[in-house]
């Protein structure tokens, strides 16, 4: 059965669509109206990011070689709680980093040290390294904050990446993709699928060959709140917290 199907369907006739701009706003008042701390987000993102990785391998993780990519920020962070998940279920999980250890700060640094001290394998991204064999790649290297082309560490991850044989499972938004006008960049992730949170970034729909198959995951965000944003949102989360958002991929 098609992991598409595994997931309840949200017509695109009821998602709303935010900007990174909004999408900013929600998260800051989720902390500050709401007291729902960057810790208890990051974690419901990255345990669906996990359920998602794992529908897409046919529900068979144990044993199985995964990759997640990892920036230092909250998007690497959501991606290194999936790493948790994924290797408490027996996956043969390899985290690469697009920075070195000692820059991780916040949230992030702390998902960093309960992977290490998990005895979860971690490395840094040398240059030209190449990506270990795995049966799914999860991107997590860039947020939906993103201005400009990635560089660096991160530009030759997303590079080795779509070179890599297995799909590629994002994180929010495919790294090196704008939220806000769906500009792929240079260098872009080409994703099999997206897991975007809370509500999707209006970017996603502009670009949906880049995007692939697009799910919407719950992150604790109350409806109420989407009031300040003069959204009407109903408990759309009701049958799962993974919704799958059919958009045209070709």
């Amino acid at each position: 059965m098609p992991y598409t199907t595994l997931f309840p369907t949200l017509p695109l006739s009821q998602v709303p669509q935010l900007t990174p701009e909004q999408m900013a706003q929600v998260d800051r008042l989720a902390m500050e109206t709401f007291g729902i701390q960057l810790i208890q987000m990051m974690e419901n993102a990255g345990r669906n990011l996990a359920d998602l990785a794992q529908a897409m391998l046919e529900d068979q993780v144990e044993d199985r070689p995964l990759l997640v990519l990892a920036g230092r920020g909250n998007n690497g962070g959501g991606g290194l709680v999936a790493a948790r998940h994924l290797a408490n279920r027996g996956a043969q999980v390899q985290v690469v980093l697009a920075h070195d250890l000692d820059t991780f700060q916040g949230v992030p640094a702390h998902q960093l040290e309960i992977l290490l001290a998990m005895g979860v394998s971690v490395m840094y991204a040398e240059n030209g390294w190449e990506l270990p064999s795995a049966d799914l790649v999860i991107d997590a290297l860039i947020g939906y904050g993103l201005r400009d082309a990635p560089r660096g560490p991160v530009a030759d991850l997303i590079q080795l990446a779509n070179s890599h044989p297995a799909p590629v499972l994002s994180l929010d938004i495919p790294s090196g993709l704008d939220g806000t006008n769906g500009q792929a960049y240079t260098p872009c992730i080409r994703a099999e699928a997206t897991l975007t949170l809370a509500l999707p970034k209006q970017g996603l729909f502009l670009a949906p060959h880049i995007a692939g198959h697009l799910f919407l995951a719950d992150i604790s965000i109350p409806p109420i709140l989407y009031e300040a944003l003069d959204l009407d949102l109903p408990p759309i989360f009701a049958q799962n917290p993974i919704l799958h958002i059919p958009i045209q991929t070709s």
